[in-house]
């Protein structure tokens, strides 16, 4: 599982390229690790254009794929400094600590149900999928018995091939989250919507909470599935974290620094201003595609990254979460979600071994959040 090779070898050789996206536009991919986190907090690189409609797209998907719905090109500094400000409070380390154990008490009882299934199972379907639908649900305040109806909104949401379909899953997302917002408004309750109705607008809201619910169950379903998948598909990984769980930790940051679970090139960003890079100029209004994917195996920063290894010590930071301003706000919860599975999987069931080859899991080609179709494994 990993990356294509001719991503790598542009990240080596031509590490700022001209590419054609799944959409049919062009866009610069910048693929080196030096480059992609310079570009990451490069303030002239930004998610909204001047001209939305005739800017260039990486795939056919509603969300991530194009300019932000939530900005315009002059807005956009303003709104967003002030959007990370109204949800930093919910998403900050000492926040997310309060809420770990209520993480591994969930992690802890999916695990076990899964324990009592007859094996083989389908590690996505009966862990991977509704243990982070089940925080977020928890943390937004969404119900989680609605959860089929946006599992299948998400799944069209992030389909690269029909963007009509697409556009419409993420207006009906957003019109129930819309609904949600109102019923929060009049009967406020301990989660993160209800706090965003005190200062937001139901739209605003609506918006914003559709945005956080795909994306924090999506990344981390597809992070638990590629990364266990990874351990058990390299010798002695899986067995090796049993047998050593104080390297949870580290099994972790190699997990979010190694495992390719996107199927797009990249972050996709706008710029704003021209930029010089890597020998080359961006212009103005140039879409660009930084592949995190790439940038955490570029070997002169990751001596041996090409390997997964959860016993390497890099002395490099990955970008798994970004960097510096455009740095993932969610990324304390992805890692406590990311700990509770790896501790609860590996201490109840210590055996845990692929149903299948390593090379017959099916890699989601036509999903935007990319991962594995299904993850069979028996104990």
């Amino acid at each position: 599982m990993s990356p294509p090779p001719r991503l790598l070898e542009l990240s080596e050789h031509q590490p700022v390229a001209r590419v054609r996206t799944q959409a049919g536009d062009e866009a610069w991919l910048v693929s080196r690790y030096a480059y992609v986190k310079q570009l990451l907090n490069d303030d002239r690189l930004g998610m909204s254009h001047r001209e939305p409609e005739r800017a260039a797209r990486i795939s056919n998907a509603s969300l991530f794929s194009g300019p932000s719905p939530e900005y315009t090109f002059d807005t956009e500094v303003e709104r967003h400094t002030a959007m990370r400000r109204m949800l930093s409070p919910f998403f900050s380390a000492k926040h997310i600590l309060r809420l770990r154990p209520r993480v591994e008490q969930l992690a802890a009882e999916l695990v076990a149900e899964m324990a009592g299934l007859t094996p083989p199972v389908d590690l996505h379907t009966d862990f991977s999928w509704p243990f982070p639908v089940l925080v977020i649900c928890e943390l937004l305040g969404v119900p989680y018995e609605d959860r089929e109806r946006f599992r299948a909104l998400s799944y069209t949401i992030a389909g690269l091939r029909d963007r009509d379909a697409s556009m419409a899953a993420l207006a009906e997302l957003i019109v129930y989250m819309g609904d949600l917002a109102r019923r929060k408004r009049a009967e406020p309750a301990d989660d993160v919507m209800s706090e965003l109705c005190r200062t937001q607008d139901d739209d605003t809201v609506a918006i914003r909470s559709a945005g956080l619910l795909f994306a924090a169950h999506e990344t981390t379903t597809g992070r638990i599935d590629v990364g266990v998948a990874m351990l058990l598909g390299h010798q002695g990984q899986w067995d090796r974290l049993v047998a050593e769980p104080e390297l949870i930790d580290d099994a972790v940051e190699e997990i979010v620094r190694a495992a390719p679970i996107v199927s797009i090139g990249g972050v996709v960003r706008y710029a704003r201003a021209d930029i010089d890079v890597g020998g080359e100029r961006i212009k103005e209004g140039d879409a660009v595609l930084l592949s995190l994917v790439a940038a955490n195996r570029d070997r002169t920063e990751f001596p041996g990254g090409e390997r997964f290894d959860i016993g390497c010590k890099h002395a490099g930071a990955h970008l798994g979460f970004g960097h510096g301003g455009r740095y993932c706000l969610g990324a304390p919860l992805a890692r406590v979600e990311l700990r509770a599975a790896l501790t609860e999987l590996t201490t109840a069931l210590p055996g845990l071994r692929l149903a299948v080859p390593p090379g017959e899991l099916r890699i989601r080609t036509s999903q935007l959040s990319g991962g594995i179709e299904a993850v069979p494994v028996t104990w």
